[in-house]
């Protein structure tokens, strides 16, 4: 039987513009492939983002590293790529991005990559281009991380994490995970606020891209909560990130977590769409 060409491959260096303008589309919704491809993911990873074209230029793409994020797709591009990613499972540890992508291309690789731990179906996405409104304080003590304090700040990075996943960030050393907190306060993308030598809120900027900065990690120190603290502090990373690093800020958040929406609502988010996580 004669093998048809696959409309799916591996992009490269000089697919950049093609793949930029596929997430171009809807900026705020595709950031996170967005800012893969600036930070020269095309030379650096090579394989890990695929593209599908049918005859008429670029139509999709799908980043597939450690994480799988399909952009632009149809379900006929959902297809092909499930097909070329069928036997791929070891290599990710979650698919997540627009739901009406994830859901049916998760429901096309389950019968070979078997049983996720949890599928999260709707998480709101949240973004907002204007000024915090002006019923809502600021904290002036939220600030970038110095990069001395990334030992102070690891701890919260690895609780929040845990809360958010379900299992620790790294076993055993986490030399590697700390690498990894240390860039993001490197590039000035950690924002904190610290009493007495505890870090009691901290927020990311996971990516950036095309005039957006989506916000990850965000986290309030359990002694801490309930006392109407995180709405001032995201205030003050919103207006920071605003007019320091990008005009429009996204983010997304589990449906379930009615205090963080109610919060990010009160700054200034609206929701813009939904995005879905399947966690492997």
């Amino acid at each position: 039987m004669l093998r048809t060409k696959s409309p799916v491959r591996a992009l490269t260096a000089a697919d950049r513009d093609q793949a930029l303008e596929v997430c171009a589309r809807d900026t705020r919704t595709n950031v996170f492939v967005a800012a893969r491809i600036l930070e020269g993911a095309l030379v650096t990873s090579p394989g890990a983002l695929l593209g599908y074209a049918d005859g008429s230029g670029l139509q999709a793409i799908c980043w597939a590293s450690a994480n799988l994020v399909p952009v632009g797709c149809d379900i006929v591009a959902l297809e092909a790529f499930a097909t070329k990613l069928d036997h791929w499972r070891r290599r990710c540890s979650s698919v997540f991005g627009p739901a009406d992508m994830v859901l049916p291309l998760w429901a096309e690789l389950r019968p070979t990559w078997g049983r996720p731990r949890e599928v999260r179906k709707n998480q709101p996405v949240m973004a907002t281009a204007g000024p915090v409104p002006p019923d809502v304080s600021h904290d002036p003590a939220v600030r970038r991380a110095r990069f001395d304090e990334v030992d102070l700040v690891m701890p919260a990075a690895a609780a929040m994490f845990t809360e958010e996943i379900g299992y620790p960030p790294y076993w055993g050393s986490g030399q590697i995970y700390r690498q990894s907190v240390a860039a993001l306060i490197s590039a000035g993308h950690t924002f904190v606020r610290v009493v007495d030598g505890e870090v009691m809120f901290k927020a990311d900027v996971g990516s950036v891209a095309l005039g957006v900065a989506q916000i990850q990690g965000v986290w309030v120190a359990p002694r801490w909560r309930g006392q109407g603290l995180a709405a001032p502090a995201m205030a003050s990373v919103v207006e920071q990130v605003r007019a320091e690093i990008a005009p429009v800020v996204t983010l997304y958040v589990n449906d379930f977590n009615l205090a963080a929406r109610a919060t990010y609502a009160r700054v200034g988010f609206s929701e813009i769409g939904s995005f879905a996580t399947v966690l492997l």
